[in-house]
């Protein structure tokens, strides 16, 4: 399945199909040289697999997790691409979650005022959710993506057959970024998740994610208005997140988002849900620590942060809180 996003001339593919991943060359058509950025938790076969597609291939592997997601890697990659000559002609492919795909797209888009970037998302939060739409971040300090562009890639293929090498908490993590949508725009996606066997219909739930992130990203590519309803749950996800850094995931700090910001009629409905797919309900954390970070949320203006509400399955509504209310909330 192709499915287009139309951006003008930022426009781009989207390639879903299983087996995917051996086309890449043929999908992409990169004439140039290729460095594919990769972290220490995708399997090999996957980076090795893409880089054996191109004549002139590299890989650059940097070490798992969020803590990577800084300064020290950005400068590494770059390095990387200094070193191997890399010209405008050249591009970078991210293979890897939503760190791997952050950190090689800001190096894309920062590298000669910015290079061509492909992305291959291999886990599912990536692949429904952060693979599309062009942010590119890293963190500073314990704040998460304070520092980044808008870089859209050039083409992004989705396989769902790498999903089988990770872990049921990987997979759980990223889905609640899927209910999240199903929540704010559709209805039918949200009820996917009542059911026990919900990962039988895991090519269905990234379609219909990826239909809903692209419709968002057409009418609001830059977050003026519409994408920011995509930050459901995030804004005291972060808060934990930041608080309790390397201790949870970014999709299970989500779900820890998301019952404060709904409305009392559907509130145990949706933790029945995010309780059927094995999201954290509850986790300790320092509220002080969640609060200071709210405070530099990238959507504060004065004293009050610009949040996403939901009082009923498949709609949303914006609000401006103070952290102070927000934090009552939790």
């Amino acid at each position: 399945m192709i499915i287009p996003l139309k951006l003008g001339a930022d426009s781009y593919d989207i390639t879903l199909e299983r087996g995917a991943l051996k086309k890449a060359a043929d999908i992409f058509k990169i004439k140039g040289k290729v460095l594919v950025v990769t972290d220490s938790g995708v399997p090999e076969a996957y980076s090795r697999c893409v880089a054996e597609q191109f004549s002139d291939s590299f890989i650059f592997t940097f070490p798992e997790g969020e803590e990577s997601k800084n300064f020290d890697t950005y400068k590494a990659i770059c390095e990387k691409l200094l070193e191997f000559s890399f010209t405008r002609s050249d591009a970078v492919i991210a293979v890897g979650g939503g760190v791997t795909g952050d950190m090689a797209g800001f190096a894309a888009a920062t590298y000669m005022r910015g290079i061509a970037f492909y992305n291959i998302p291999t886990t599912v939060l990536s692949q429904v959710d952060s693979s599309i739409g062009g942010k590119t971040a890293i963190d500073l300090g314990n704040v998460k993506n304070i520092i980044g562009a808008f870089h859209q890639p050039r083409g992004v293929i989705i396989d769902p057959e790498v999903l089988s090498t990770l872990s049921e908490r990987q997979i759980k993590n990223g889905l609640a970024e899927s209910i999240k949508m199903g929540m704010c725009f559709d209805k039918e996606l949200f009820d996917l998740f009542r059911d026990d066997a919900y990962m039988k219909n895991i090519d269905r739930i990234i379609e219909l994610s990826l239909l809903i992130k692209k419709r968002v990203v057409e009418e609001d590519e830059k977050e003026a208005g519409l994408r920011k309803s995509l930050n459901f749950g995030h804004t005291i996800g972060h808060g934990i997140e930041g608080a309790v850094f390397g201790e949870l995931l970014h999709g299970e700090c989500v779900a820890l988002g998301i019952p404060p910001m709904c409305g009392e009629v559907i509130k145990e409905e949706v933790r029945a849900v995010l309780k059927n797919v094995g999201l954290p309900l509850t986790y300790p954390f320092a509220k002080s620590r969640a609060e200071e970070i709210m405070s530099h949320d990238k959507k504060s203006r004065g004293d009050k942060i610009s949040v996403v509400r939901c009082d009923e399955i498949g709609s949303f509504y914006f609000d401006e809180m103070t952290t102070e209310a927000i934090m009552n909330l939790i």
